[in-house]
């Protein structure tokens, strides 16, 4: 039977590197309380201030988040201009907070379709935050997996058109050089919130051999508590070392 260090160091080697979310239920949660769609999305931002706060607490070293696909333009325009404002509001309120936590920000995805203003904001935040360690926050903004892996094979394949490489050195390891948050820890762990079972186009060569994990919450309702059973869950998937779930919880939710 371990003790108590042997299990904190147990738990400690097998929580996640890198945490991915797909926040699915803002619309819903609205909905069900006979508010507009957007209030939703309002109130999803809260989630995101406590998933961050116990990712930074637990220690892991990458959280990325789904907050636009490039599907999501298809939806009511209203809706589509509401998240960009949203957006944008998120960006100029929350960059100096993440900034005094130590935390990277890079947004992933096509961010070229955004407006002028958008694009400057993105800018400025991934400067200011571009020497912060203690976690990277990616937010997945207009992207798409399927198109962030023809985009690896593009850059792969104008690279052999120039002479820089043969097609005989392509593998597996070199297009997943190409793929967004190549320099980052592979994905551990994708939660979807929602009760949806896919995984909608995300990640889809980073989510390769990732534990998945569905809750049926939607995301204004999946809080630090609703986090850390996710990060439990993983934990006892990846070791079964004996300890209990009391046990496990304050080893992951401990102070850094």
């Amino acid at each position: 039977m371990v003790n108590s260090t042997e299990l904190e160091a147990l738990v400690n080697d097998s929580k996640p590197k890198h945490v991915a979310i797909i926040m699915d239920g803002n619309g819903r949660w609205a909905q069900q309380r006979g508010k507009i769609r957007v209030k939703g999305h309002h109130e999803g931002v809260k989630s995101v201030r406590q998933v961050v706060s116990s990712a930074l607490t637990i220690g892991i070293e990458s959280l990325t988040l789904f907050a636009f696909s490039s599907e999501n333009w298809r939806r009511p325009e209203a809706e589509v201009s509401m998240l960009m404002k949203l957006f944008m509001t998120v960006l100029t309120r929350e960059v100096k907070k993440l900034h005094k936590n130590q935390i990277r920000l890079k947004i992933i995805g096509d961010v070229s379709a955004f407006s002028l203003a958008i694009q400057t904001k993105i800018s400025e935040a991934e400067e200011l935050t571009k020497h912060n360690t203690k976690l990277t926050l990616n937010i997945a903004a207009n992207y798409g997996g399927q198109s962030d892996i023809a985009n690896a094979a593009k850059q792969i394949a104008i690279a052999v058109k120039n002479g820089d490489i043969s097609a005989d050195q392509i593998d597996d390891k070199m297009l997943g050089q190409h793929i967004a948050m190549a320099e980052q820890p592979a994905v551990d762990l994708m939660i979807r919130t929602g009760g949806d079972h896919r995984i909608s186009n995300f990640l889809l060569w980073q989510l390769a051999y990732a534990e998945l994990y569905f809750t049926d919450t939607l995301w204004p309702d999946f809080d630090q508590t609703a986090f850390e059973d996710a990060i439990f869950s993983f934990v006892n998937r990846e070791r079964r070392f004996g300890g209990t779930g009391e046990q496990v919880r304050a080893i992951l939710t401990k102070q850094q």
